[in-house]
C-alpha cells in the first residue's frame, strides 16, 4: 500500500504507516505533473495546502483509498468527487485546537491591553503610559461563531475569566455547558463585546462577517478571526472600524491569502489591506494560530490514528 506525501508534516506520520506495512513516497518536491504520475497507484495521499485535490488531479489515482489531510479545514479538497469515488478524507482539527485556542486568547489579551504598541514604542525610546492604557477581559460578552474543535477549544481558555460566553453553531444543539451559553445569532448580535469565527470555508460562509453582520451589533464589538480569511469581508471590517461599529480587530488569516502569500507583498497593497496594516488596532498573525511545535506533533498522529483505524486493501 502506497502512500505519497505531497506535503511535509511531521515524521510520526511516516513512522507509523511504515510500522504498519506501508510504503511511504516523499513527493514533496516534486512538481505538480510529476506527482501526477507517481499517485497512479497510491492508496493514500498525505497534504497540507500545496495543491487543489480536485478532479483534474484526482483523477490521476484510480486506486486511491484516502486523502489525509494536516489541518483542519477542507476547501482545497473536492469532496464530493471523493464521495462519488470512495475516497476516504481525514482531517486533524483534534490536533491543532489548542494551539488555536491559545492563541485566540493571546491575540486578545495583546490588543486589549495594547501589547503590540507598547512593546514597539518602549523601544524607540518613549514612554507613553497613559497612551497604553488598556481594557480588561473580565466582565465583557464574547460570542463564539462555530463550536467545532477550535471554537470549544477557545471556550475553554475562556474559562479563567469571569466572561459570559455565547456560543452559536448552525449545526449543533444542546452543546451548552455551565460555562458555555447556546446562543442564537440574534443573541450575539445583542449582547456581545467580542466575536470569534472559528467555522470553515463554504459557500454558505464566505463573506459572512459583510457590512450587513457587522451593522447588526446593537454595540460596538471587537472581532477575532482564527478561522479563514475569507470569512470576512476586509472592505466591510475597514468600514465598520471607521464607523466605530468595531473597534479592533485580531486577524491571523486574511481574504488576500493564497498559496504563496509572501508574494503579495511584492505588488500594490490594496487600500483596505494597507488600512489593517497601519491602524494600532489591529493584531495580524501569519496564519499561525494552530502552528505550534507541539500541534506539529499531534496533526500527523492524529492522522495515523484515522487512517490505521481503517483497513485499506
Amino acid at each position: 500500500m502506497k502512500v505519497v506525501f505531497l506535503d511535509s508534516v511531521h515524521g510520526i506520520l511516516e513512522e507509523r504507516l511504515t510500522a504498519n506495512g506501508f510504503e511511504c513516497i516523499d513527493a514533496t518536491k516534486l512538481s505538480k505533473f510529476e506527482c501526477e504520475k507517481i499517485v497512479s497507484d497510491a492508496t493514500g495521499i498525505v497534504i497540507r495546502s500545496r495543491f487543489r485535490m480536485d478532479a483534474s488531479f484526482l483523477k490521476h489515482a484510480p486506486q486511491l483509498k484516502f486523502i489525509a489531510r494536516s489541518g483542519a479545514g477542507m476547501e482545497n479538497i473536492e469532496l464530493d468527487y471523493c464521495a462519488q469515488h470512495g475516497i476516504e478524507v481525514f482531517n486533524a482539527p483534534e490536533g491543532n485546537r489548542n494551539a488555536v485556542g491559545e492563541h485566540a486568547l493571546g491575540m486578545l489579551l495583546s490588543l486589549f491591553n495594547k501589547l503590540h504598541t507598547a512593546d514597539r514604542e518602549v523601544r524607540d525610546g518613549k514612554w507613553d503610559r497613559e497612551g497604553n492604557r488598556g481594557v480588561e477581559l473580565d466582565g465583557k460578552t464574547v460570542g463564539i461563531i462555530g463550536f467545532g474543535n477550535n471554537g470549544s477549544a477557545f471556550a475553554k481558555k475562556l474559562r479563567g475569566f469571569d466572561v459570559q460566553v455565547l456560543a452559536y453553531d448552525k449545526y449543533k444543539n444542546d452543546f451548552g455547558t455551565e460555562s458555555v451559553q447556546e446562543a442564537s445569532m440574534e443573541e450575539l448580535f445583542t449582547q456581545c463585546d467580542v466575536i470569534s469565527f472559528h467555522i470553515p470555508q463554504t459557500q454558505e460562509t464566505i463573506f459572512l462577517g459583510n457590512t450587513e453582520f457587522f451593522n447588526s451589533f446593537k454595540k460596538p464589538i471587537y472581532l477575532l478571526n482564527l478561522a479563514r480569511g475569507k470569512v470576512v469581508e476586509t472592505t466591510a471590517l475597514v468600514n465598520a472600524m471607521k464607523t466605530g461599529k468595531v473597534l479592533g480587530a485580531c486577524l491571523d488569516v486574511l481574504e488576500y491569502e493564497k498559496a504563496s502569500f509572501e508574494s503579495f507583498f511584492d505588488g500594490e497593497i490594496p487600500a483596505d489591506f494597507a488600512y489593517l496594516l497601519n491602524s494600532d488596532s489591529v493584531i495580524l498573525s501569519p496564519h499561525v494560530g494552530g502552528w505550534t511545535v507541539e500541534s506539529y506533533y499531534k496533526l500527523s498522529d492524529v492522522l495515523a490514528d484515522k487512517i490505521l483505524e481503517h483497513s485499506f486493501q
